[in-house]
């Protein structure tokens, strides 16, 4: 099986319900929304699934790719539709594994966009949420997109300590990841976060 992306290239998924491949008018809609933002930039992949969404990124110019799926055979095709696309001056990685037991792993990387593409029902939404924030692992002006069924909605705020690399001319002591928007698509939903910082006064 395969999907096409962009610049009409075609890339494997993997058959059956293993993997479930953005559908491709939320991966186009999304890239319209990123337009612009995507080239140089650091991308991590959460849930990669065929690594659809990377590949993508990568096509339209990020410089680093990273992913994570916890099925052997999803991380195989990952690689492959990766190695694919990618052009001398970007890079990637495809690691195997718990997202949870990864997300530490990535100390000391910091990523602009992030997408999260779980399982619906798999109960991974929050926590890994509240990882991110606590890895320290989106940029102070990045953003994390959560793929979700619309009959689940995500939480509106994350509370969480104030991350390190965080610039601040005010010295705030808390943030928080803030829905700053979400689009719908049939029954799939996009939500949208980005930092917000909270003075302790």
């Amino acid at each position: 099986m395969s999907v096409r992306i962009y610049g009409n290239r075609s890339i494997k998924t993997l058959p059956g319900q293993e993997t479930r491949p953005t559908a491709s008018r939320v991966r186009e809609a999304l890239f319209n929304i990123w337009q612009g933002d995507i080239v140089g930039c650091h991308w991590l992949d959460l849930c990669a699934g065929s690594g659809a969404m990377g590949a993508e990124a990568l096509c339209r110019g990020a410089e680093i790719v990273v992913g994570i799926d916890r099925s052997s055979r999803a991380c195989g095709v990952i690689q492959q539709n990766w190695q694919q696309v990618a052009k001398s001056h970007q890079t990637f990685r495809v690691l195997r594994g718990d997202v949870l037991r990864l997300l530490p792993q990535l100390n000391g990387q910091i990523f602009d966009r992030i997408y999260f593409d779980p399982p619906y029902a798999s109960g991974l939404y929050e926590p890994v949420l509240r990882a991110i924030a606590q890895q320290q692992l989106l940029t102070s002006d990045g953003v994390l997109v959560a793929e979700h069924s619309t009959s689940e909605p995500l939480p509106e705020t994350i509370a969480l300590e104030l991350p390190s690399e965080l610039p601040s001319e005010s010295q705030p002591e808390t943030a928080m990841l803030v829905c700053d928007r979400q689009k719908r698509y049939g029954q799939t939903a996009l939500t949208f976060y980005q930092w917000e910082l909270s003075d302790s006064e």
